[in-house]
């Protein structure tokens, strides 16, 4: 508004200047009483001196368009507008975060979805009412403080206290660990975000030094978010070959979706070498049946040796670790062409549910479908395609905020579903380590089918080395649907207590319903000042999804 109000006041001074040059010329020209000019300039003078002025008056028009069109940017910003929208704000230093941010505007609206973007410094309390989703990339630069550009934010809108109940957003933060004050500002801003009544779409990611790790956990979360599970990663992650030792049905019979056990152990040793909540990152792979089809469709001979990378394989071996294009558009093509063409399928993460000394990275997979019943990339490959001793493509990505504390002090662990996985490695590092005190309250469908991994966590129960065990089984009582945050409410004084005692909290499992009814709770039990000072200082960890 203040660049409209601007241009107006230059258009009406110009107005003025420009008048009191008419009435000039106007009262110099009565003093004028002989001939004006002493030989008429000729006809080419005459049209030299028309393109002159035209040439001013189309630079002038340019101007005033270029104004216009500022002024329009300034007041509804760049991109889609709208409360259907999603607000992207970047805060840049060195120009990364914005190149990020137009990756993320690329990968949304390729997936249909409507994007607004802005520089944060043109962001203001206005601007975040009129949206109801909102991602923020966020640079940290020195010891903490926020991108140059975005000093007058910091000023002018994050030390204002307003309301911003409705908007639900997320935060990837870039930093560098070398430095104490590690992404700052983003955690900064996350914290204002969720005083001010913000509700997380996802919990913030930090990005160590541009890890490429955390950055491909940003696109798998705008992948979520956007319901297209097929962008393709921005930088692949280097796999390592393992193989699939182990695979079990842990509930059938369970009115959920089937749920496994799989045992993954690498080609070289060292590789077992990760540490608890760490997240696994598998390089999924269409079944055999899905390219030979395609392979047909498109006449193409599936065994013929094609250069993929720096390695010669079969064409029908790289096509089933890639994202396979229409046959219409390939059809004709040679082998090689087709290989040269061809993307890789997006990884899919899952949360280790074992400690290397186990001797097998363990998951806890459910299965997933798409609405035409074919079975997700990754679930797919891992429950259902893969046949035993099957190469699987891993790469182990650290997850430092998931990390169990070093120390002896309490822990009480809450999830549901395969939630159980991250949970079930932090308690065997607390279990390994000799710490005792700690609590695990789980939710699922049925206790008959869906306590998994149950004589182990009963055996820890038995020995002392789990305090405290909640269940909560929804489906068991038609009556009443118990769910984990209910149980966490009738114990909220015990809460209390183990918080108060210097207890860490590690929530793991469905961001929608479990976790955020979780995070009310343990508002209404400590209060949010000391919530945001137990997350800030890492005894309040979340891995969700």
């Amino acid at each position: 508004m203040s660049a409209v109000v601007s241009n107006r006041r230059a258009w009406l001074g110009n107005a003025l200047v420009l008048a009191g040059l008419l009435v000039l010329a106007l009262a110099f020209g009565r003093w004028q009483t002989d001939a004006w000019w002493l030989a008429s300039p000729r006809l080419g003078s005459w049209l030299l001196a028309a393109l002159v002025v035209l040439a001013y008056l189309g630079l002038c028009a340019a101007i005033v368009s270029s104004a216009r069109t500022q002024a329009r940017s300034a007041s509804t910003g760049d991109g889609d507008s709208g409360a259907d929208a999603v607000l992207l704000a970047w805060a840049s230093q060195t120009g990364f975060a914005q190149q990020l941010a137009e990756h993320t505007v690329e990968a949304l609206r390729a997936a249909g979805m409507a994007v607004r973007a802005l520089p944060l410094h043109r962001v203001d309390a206005d601007v975040l009412r009129s949206h109801r989703r909102a991602l923020f990339i966020a640079s940290t630069t020195g010891e903490g403080d926020p991108p140059d550009h975005v000093l007058g934010f910091t000023r002018h809108v994050l030390d204002q206290s307003i309301t911003l109940e409705g908007l639900e957003y997320a935060v990837l933060a870039l930093g560098d660990r070398a430095y104490d004050q590690f992404c700052g500002f983003g955690r900064r801003l996350d914290q204002w975000l969720h005083h001010h009544g913000a509700k997380p779409l996802f919990d913030r990611i930090d990005v160590d030094a541009g890890d490429a790790g955390a950055l491909r956990h940003w696109q798998h979360r705008l992948g979520q978010l956007s319901g297209r599970a097929d962008f393709a990663d921005w930088s692949a992650p280097a796999y390592q070959s393992w193989r699939l030792a182990e695979r079990r049905w842990l509930n059938e019979g369970s009115v959920g979706g089937p749920a496994y056990h799989v045992a993954l152990v690498p080609q070289d040793a060292a590789h077992l070498d990760w540490t608890a909540g760490d997240i696994a990152e598998i390089g999924p792979r269409h079944p055999d049946d899905a390219v030979a089809d395609w392979l047909a469709n498109c006449r193409l001979d599936g065994n013929v040796a094609v250069k993929s990378g720096d390695s010669v394989e079969p064409l029908s071996t790289v096509l089933a670790r890639s994202r396979l294009p229409s046959p219409h558009d390939v059809l004709g093509q040679g082998a090689q062409t087709v290989a040269d063409s061809l993307q890789p399928l997006p990884h899919r993460e899952y949360s280790i549910a074992s400690l290397p000394g186990d001797g097998s990275l363990q998951l806890l997979v459910r299965q997933m479908r798409h609405p035409d019943g074919r079975l997700g990339s990754g679930s797919g490959w891992l429950t259902a395609h893969a046949e035993p001793g099957a190469r699987i493509d891993v790469r182990i990505r650290r997850n430092t905020s998931f990390h169990p504390p070093a120390d002896d002090r309490p822990v009480v662990l809450i999830g549901n579903g395969t939630g159980l996985a991250g949970l079930r490695a932090l308690l065997k590092s607390r279990i390994a380590a000799g710490h005792h005190r700690n609590w695990l309250l789980f939710g699922e469908r049925q206790a008959g089918h869906d306590f998994h991994y149950r004589d182990e966590i009963e055996g820890w129960l038995l020995e002392g080395r789990l305090q405290e065990l909640d269940l909560a089984f929804s489906r068991d009582d038609p009556s009443r649907r118990t769910y984990v945050q209910h149980l966490l409410r009738e114990r909220i004084e015990e809460l209390r207590t183990w918080i108060a005692q210097g207890a860490s909290v590690y929530v793991c499992g469905s961001l929608e319903g479990m976790a955020p009814d979780v995070d009310a709770v343990l508002r209404e039990a400590v209060g949010l000042d000391v919530l945001e000072t137990m997350a800030a200082s890492g005894r309040y960890c979340r891995d969700v999804y």
